[in-house]
């Protein structure tokens, strides 16, 4: 095995939390961190959220390294016109 292999097989990262920079936008899209069925049923969790940024262009969030900016967008769209907080 090489080291590769041993760092792949001693991880403690779910795999699905991999950051791979050279993935494009659409396969960050479709990958997936948590596929898991448990007692309250089947829990996907995308390892990526796509929101646009200020310039409409769109980013791929890390679920996790980008926790904090995929509050700060959801907080965003929760707010009216006016700047009201709006509570669905």
């Amino acid at each position: 095995m090489d080291n590769q292999e041993n760092r792949d097989r001693d991880s403690t990262i779910n795999p699905g939390d991999k950051i791979d920079e050279s993935k494009s936008l659409e396969e960050k899209e479709k990958q997936i961190a948590v596929d898991n069925w448990d007692i309250t049923g089947h829990d996907t969790v995308p390892t990526y959220f796509v929101a646009e940024d200020e310039e409409g262009n769109e980013e791929a969030l890390h679920h996790v390294k980008d926790a904090e900016e995929i509050s700060d967008v959801i907080r965003q769209a929760r707010v009216d016109e006016e700047g009201e907080r709006k509570w669905w």
